[in-house]
């Protein structure tokens, strides 16, 4: 014990900053187990739209999810989310909810916008669009109008 308390006191700075990190570690992986919002792999939300008739939503621009979208996902923007216009969505409530975005970083704020919302079942689709061309998943082109 001694040596513990000298070395701490001759590397006072490094043994803060060990112990800082030591706590940040600490903190995110308390944070990420308790939080609601949850990110899920490809498989996983394959998996949650077979099984449990999940809701996608598609955060990308209208233009991006007319070349190429998940079958029967719906094309909302972060705005409508932001705005409460979730009137398409109260009847799903009960039902697992995935965001997706063009690479899963935009999804964050849209998801935690549904979980104060109310909806307990919200996902992040990990690498969004781009992780599931990536592994050549199948997507639906809408027609222009």
């Amino acid at each position: 014990m001694q040596k513990f308390i000298q070395f701490f006191i001759k590397h006072f700075i490094l043994s803060l900053s060990w112990i800082f990190i030591f706590c940040t570690l600490i903190f995110v992986v308390f944070q990420n187990y308790f939080s609601k919002l949850k990110k899920i792999t490809r498989i996983e939300a394959i998996q949650l739209i077979n099984k449990e008739d999940a809701v996608i939503i598609d955060l990308r621009d209208y233009y991006d999810y007319q070349k190429g979208h998940i079958v029967n996902s719906l094309n909302l923007s972060q705005l409508d989310l932001k705005c409460q216009n979730l009137q398409t969505l109260g009847k799903e409530k009960h039902k697992p909810i995935i965001v997706v975005c063009n690479t899963g970083n935009e999804s964050y704020s849209s998801a935690k916008t549904l979980i104060t919302a109310g909806f307990n079942r919200v996902y992040v689709l990990t690498e969004g669009i781009y992780g599931w061309k990536k592994e050549n998943l199948p997507l639906v082109s809408s027609k222009s109008t």
